[in-house]
């Protein structure tokens, strides 16, 4: 499963983790609630994500400038809803289960990563 691919599409996710980590612990000590706090990480992390996994990570496989382009970013963005659905859901019911906001975000990350990477490498730049 660890093939180049994947390595760059780790290393793009640590990048864009960091925006959306740094943004979610902002967020939290401003008061914002976990789970909105982790969507407006997300959010932001995925624009970043976005740019570094069409450049970078998919190789050769970024579509055309045109409809074929605003096909695949919209792939894309669809794939990061399913992770931001994920995501909150994970945080907010690790959140009402007691467990701190880091440890419901590093939940909810890993989960999510896999999930995205899978629907990005077989749908999005298939």
């Amino acid at each position: 499963m660890f093939d180049r691919v994947f390595g760059r599409y780790l290393a793009a996710s640590i990048l864009a983790l960091g925006l959306d980590f740094g943004l979610f612990m902002a967020a939290v000590r401003l008061g914002i609630q976990p789970a909105s706090a982790a969507a407006i990480g997300y959010i932001a992390g995925v624009g970043c994500h976005w740019m570094l996994s069409s450049r970078t990570v998919f190789v050769g496989q970024l579509a055309e400038v045109g409809a074929e382009r605003r096909q695949q970013q919209a792939l894309f963005f669809g794939s990061a809803l399913v992770g931001l659905g994920m995501t909150a859901a994970i945080v907010g019911v690790a959140s009402r289960l007691g467990a701190g906001p880091v440890l419901a975000k590093a939940i909810a990350t890993v989960v999510s990563f896999q999930v995205t990477y899978m629907l990005r490498r077989k749908v999005v730049f298939a």
